[in-house]
């Protein structure tokens, strides 16, 4: 089922004031409805590859998948639904490749990336993200950060020893505890929430949200509305306005209309007539 009606997607990268070179890699298809945003490091170039990997595999997968699986079935077991499935097994296997790879090749060694990916399914969209690369949400008048960093400073937060006005601060913020390539196996947070007509996802990598507060993002969104190419141009100026420490990306979806899904009688029947 295309969702080429009912989302609008854009995407943006920048390389920032300071880097050399862009270690993001950004993907968004409304087609399918997936969005992918990684953020790679390590050595010259190596994170590039790294994020090139997560997000060729994650769209390669999950598209092939889309095509032959049942997509409106769920596991009894864990209670996810097909699309999330697929999206977890697409990332865990996108980890096996980059580990692999930084291990056989000397100049991709020590090399990762972190992912986040959204994936719009009957009127619902699966979240999935390994790092402190992010997702938010705009709905009306409230903004909020869906997805929580894989990150030090995170624990730091959680356990009480940061505030969230001093974690904006912080020096060490960009200390992941996870992300892909790093270990054989990785754990992939994810969850399911219900997606709106009217409501406006963005995933961003931590060079936007380290130079950008969350008001002046949301202040964006909500001043430029569903002129989503504008939106993803001021952000980015924004953040090299702010210093452009690190590259820049954002992938941004607004949701135009309900999207639930056909079952695949009814696909059946819509082909006869196609």
């Amino acid at each position: 089922m295309s969702l080429k009606n009912k989302l609008r997607v854009v995407g943006l990268t920048d390389t920032g004031k300071v880097r050399e070179h862009n270690e993001d890699t950004i993907s968004g298809d409304a087609e399918t409805g997936l969005l992918v945003l990684a953020d790679g490091m390590g050595g010259y170039k190596a994170g590039e590859v790294a994020s090139g990997l997560a997000v060729k595999t994650i769209v390669g997968l999950v598209r092939e998948q889309m095509q032959v699986e049942d997509m409106s079935a769920s596991d009894s077991g864990s209670g996810l639904s097909r699309a999330s499935i697929i999206l977890r097994d697409a990332i865990q296997r996108a980890n096996k490749i980059i580990y692999q790879t930084a291990r056989s090749q000397p100049q991709c060694e020590g090399m990762g990336t972190t992912v986040v990916a959204a994936l719009f399914f009957d009127n619902k969209v699966t979240i999935a993200h390994v790092g402190d690369s992010r997702l938010y949400r705009a709905r009306g008048a409230k903004f909020e950060r869906v997805t929580m960093d894989h990150s030090l400073l995170q624990e730091l937060v959680d356990r009480g020893l940061y505030s969230a006005e001093e974690a904006q601060r912080a020096a060490n913020k960009n200390y992941v505890t996870r992300a892909l390539g790093v270990e054989p196996s990785v754990e992939v947070e994810i969850r399911e929430i219900p997606a709106h007509k009217g409501e406006v996802y963005m995933l961003c990598s931590d060079g936007l949200s380290d130079m950008v507060e969350d008001e002046d993002i949301h202040l964006t969104i909500t001043t430029f509305g569903a002129n989503l190419d504008h939106v993803a141009r001021q952000l980015i100026q924004l953040a090299n306005d702010n210093g452009g420490r690190d590259n820049i990306s954002v992938v941004m979806a607004h949701v135009l209309d309900a999207f639930p899904a056909r079952t695949r009688v009814l696909d059946r029947i819509l082909n006869w007539f196609n």
